[in-house]
This record gives C-alpha cells, sequence and structure tokens, in this order.
C-alpha cells in the first residue's frame, strides 16, 4: 500500500508506506477515530469506477484482500457498527468478533473485546436464530421506530438483541440513533451500508466521515450507488484526509467540513 496524499497527522511515515504491507497498527494508526466529545460516525463502503455500490446485491465482488484488512481495521476501532436490516439478509451478517491484535488498543480506549453490531429495521422481519443474534460477544441492537409491531419486537428480545426506539413512527431517525447509541456509551460509530442508509444519513447531515474504496472494476447493469434514497437540496461538501493506493485500489477518507 502506497501513500499518495499525506494530509492527516495521523498517516503513517511516508517511508513506511513505500511498497509494502502495512502492519495492522500502521492501519490503525492511519484510520484513528478524532479526538472529539460527542459522536463520529464514519461510513466505509466501496464503488466501482462506473459508480456501483454492490455487483448483484452484493459489495464483495468488489473488494481485495487489502479492502477487506482496512474494512476489518475500521470494525476493531468502533464502538458499534450500524447497518440497515436489508444489508444484514443479502449480506449474510456475522457478529464482530474479537481480535487479539487489536485487544491492547481496544482497552486503553476504553472499549468491550468486539464492536456491537446494530441493525436498522423497521419492521423487525429478521431471522433471530443466526449468529447474529444467537452468539455475538456483544449483545447486538435493533433500531427502530416507536409504532414497530410488539410481536416482532417480543421475537427479537426472546433472542436475546436488545430493542432501541429512535423514531416516533415506524422508521429510524438518524439523528435519533446516533444519540441513542452515544447514550449507551456508544460514540465511535461505523456504518457499513446498505445505501438507503447511508442515503438517510447523509441526508440527514450526521455523516461526519466517509471511507470510500474506489475499486478499478467496470460494472455497468443497474447497481446501486454507495447512497440512495431523496436527494439533499444541496450538495455536501467533503474535504479529502488521506489517499492511499495498492494494486489501482484507492483507499479515501472525506470528513465533513
Amino acid at each position: 500500500m502506497r501513500q499518495l496524499f499525506p494530509v492527516t497527522d495521523q498517516t503513517p511515515d511516508a517511508e513506511a508506506a513505500k511498497d509494502t504491507e502495512w502492519s495492522l497498527d500502521e492501519l490503525a494508526d492511519a484510520y484513528a477515530y478524532p479526538r472529539t466529545d460527542g459522536s463520529w460516525l464514519r461510513a466505509n463502503m466501496v464503488s466501482s469506477l462506473d459508480g456501483a455500490g454492490q455487483h448483484e446485491g452484493r459489495s464483495q465482488p468488489l473488494s481485495s484482500p487489502t479492502d477487506m484488512r482496512v474494512f476489518g481495521t475500521l470494525r476493531a476501532l468502533a464502538d458499534v457498527v450500524v447497518v440497515g436490516a436489508e444489508t444484514v439478509r443479502l449480506e449474510g451478517y456475522r457478529p464482530a468478533r474479537a481480535r487479539a491484535e487489536f485487544a491492547a488498543r481496544r482497552a486503553a480506549a476504553g472499549q468491550g473485546p468486539a464492536a456491537a453490531i446494530a441493525v436498522v429495521s423497521a419492521s423487525l422481519d429478521l431471522d433471530f436464530s443466526l449468529p447474529l443474534f444467537t452468539s455475538p460477544l456483544v449483545p447486538t441492537l435493533i433500531l427502530t421506530g416507536a409504532a414497530a409491531d410488539p410481536d416482532r419486537i417480543r421475537a427479537a428480545e426472546r433472542a436475546g438483541a436488545e430493542v432501541v426506539v429512535a423514531g416516533d413512527g415506524p422508521g429510524v431517525e438518524p439523528e435519533r440513533a446516533v444519540r441513542a447509541l452515544a447514550d449507551r456509551g456508544l460514540r465511535r460509530l461505523l456504518t457499513e451500508g446498505g445505501p438507503r442508509l447511508l442515503g438517510q444519513f447523509v441526508a440527514a447531515g450526521v455523516l461526519d466521515e466517509l471511507c470510500l474504496t474506489v475499486s478499478p472494476t467496470l460494472t455497468a447493469g443497474d447497481a446501486q450507488r454507495i447512497a440512495g434514497g431523496p436527494s439533499v437540496q444541496v450538495p455536501q461538501r467533503f474535504a479529502l484526509t488521506a489517499l492511499l493506493e495498492e494494486a489501482g485500489f484507492l483507499y479515501t477518507r472525506y470528513r465533513r467540513i
């Protein structure tokens, strides 16, 4: 992995980035959350050269081994991973796992052994027999609205999930979701999509950072972009803070201005 655009104090030394595989410690330093008194919501997504956020419903065909190392590092730094219910169903989501390589770093930051997973769902139409609910290191959260089906809420709670109401209607309000997680001490937030959920965060103006992998692939077709849903009235401007490259893949970080 090469450092193309060293624009943050947290990026490893350029000499360490010369055509060698970065260690997990170097990646963790490069992607460390900023010091802040409040919450910080970052998204991690991958896109093809022609703007597809997935291929045949999944992001994996656009990814690479290095992209997955970044993916694992971002998870290891987060308090909670926020994900949409459709992505849970399509990607076969599993609970975050404890990794010995990050244990000391997490302990020093006052974090548990692994990030919690928070699933955003209005319907709670989820398979509660999946490992995400039956065997997580940290209980899985479900973010939903006050009008959610009480029977589905009870089913989720019987499965061991913690249901968090973050909206007055059937769905979740992004600002309330961020606040509800912060109230539980979960302030380093990571969302991995899907596109509809990311679009809601963008439209609500609560996304602080985007980690976008640009995959050197072309897909054509009609795949979704990384963010969907209604457009914002005025395009939101983000600033590039880091740019890395490996095997034609670009690993970018943008922060809200």
